[in-house]
């Protein structure tokens, strides 16, 4: 008797026409990401005045995004338009923990990231003090010890089943390879991994955004006060509220989905939402590794100084220390970064007045101007 006999058949895979839709979103979110994120990296190491302790952490994101893009996001798309895994219940192991451990390391930077500028604005005197190498080494360790926990571990253990046994390895037979999620292990996982950073980061926002308005209202009374100009242009809030909402807004579209459907599944079974709708949510947070790299770059005015010499450099061919700012060789009196006795950002937050408007400026994390975004 064929021992896969009474074992139920995968799903059928699309049709072809949908098939080709749907890959080539797949292959452009994919490329987008790993564009992305070597732009990135790419743009810190040329540029001297993007080495800083803030943009440390971005690459590491970047990075962690990068290895998603090439170890992660091809197999699921595979998976995704064949609903069948031809390769093996360790390899389909492999991936979905390298899965799990490198979008728990993706969060959990964007969470270190948020705690970063959180310090850079409220204790500015105090910044270099705080953040320092040693520190934010440990954090990425740890990070990455919290990724490999809630990975590697619990799925080559069968910890996350409701039995014993490690998922996908039951019978040879099934082409499936999934996550599976029992009630502890959904629950552990979802609050590690996004609730807990989810109200840390929104309250770190929430008090940026609250210092941004208190600093935008005091340089727009210091200008009323002092000019004799008879409209004067004021500052706004609006530019760092908006910036905010969307690092924030982003992120939560993104996972919130995803980790609500993974809760759900813990508790009320590992087969309770499958098909297109876990498709969906899956893809959502992966499109949040593509995001990052816009939200936490071209957000930030030097980042995107270094984009562009990055673009005209691959334009004319030029050499690499061609593709270097010129600025970074002389010091800015306000964007630089002023080192201290230790190498470090000794004035993460500072405030100016260029042409008539205030700056708000903290570590390149917040620009508030009169200028629209």
């Amino acid at each position: 008797m064929d021992p896969c006999h009474n074992l139920t058949s995968p799903p059928e895979p699309m049709e072809f026409h949908l098939q080709v839709l749907v890959g080539s979103f797949l292959a452009i979110l994919i490329m987008f990401t790993l564009c992305g994120n070597i732009v990135v990296c790419l743009a810190v190491t040329f540029d001297r005045r993007l080495r800083s302790l803030t943009n440390c952490i971005i690459v590491s994101l970047a990075i962690t995004d990068l290895l998603l893009s090439l170890l992660v996001l091809p197999f699921s798309a595979f998976y995704e338009l064949t609903h069948e895994w031809p390769f093996g219940s360790t390899l389909c192991n492999i991936y979905i923990s390298l899965d799990v451990m490198l979008c728990t390391a993706s969060i959990l930077n964007l969470l270190m990231i948020s705690l970063d500028r959180y310090f850079a604005v409220t204790t500015p005197l105090r910044y270099s003090q705080l953040v320092t190498p040693s520190r934010v080494t440990v954090g990425l360790v740890i990070i990455w010890a919290v990724s490999l926990m809630v990975s590697f571990l619990p799925i080559h253990l069968g910890w996350n089943t409701d039995g014993t046994a490690v998922q996908n390895t039951a019978s040879n037979c099934s082409k499936e390879c999934k996550l599976e999620v029992n009630p502890v292990y959904g629950l552990v996982d979802s609050l590690l991994t996004f609730y807990i950073p989810l109200v840390i980061m929104c309250i770190t926002y929430y008090r940026i955004f609250k210092i941004a308005r208190e600093q935008a209202k005091r340089i727009n009374h210091t200008w009323c006060c002092s000019s004799n100009t008879p409209m004067p242009p004021i500052v706004k809030e609006h530019k760092a509220t908006v910036t905010l909402a969307v690092v924030l807004g982003a992120f939560i579209v993104c996972w919130f989905p995803y980790f609500t459907v993974f809760t759900y599944r813990g508790m009320w079974g590992d087969s309770s939402v499958k098909g297109t709708p876990m498709s969906i949510v899956l893809w959502l947070g992966y499109a949040n590794s593509a995001l990052n790299p816009i939200l936490y770059g071209t957000l930030n005015r030097d980042f995107r100084v270094a984009y562009q010499h990055l673009l005209h450099c691959w334009k004319t061919g030029g050499p690499q220390g061609s593709c270097l700012p010129s600025l970074r060789k002389a010091q800015p009196r306000g964007r630089g970064c002023q080192q201290g006795p230790a190498g470090q950002e000794s004035k993460p937050l500072r405030l100016e007045m260029r042409n008539g408007k205030g700056i708000l400026l903290a570590d390149g994390a917040l620009e508030s101007t009169g200028a629209s975004p």
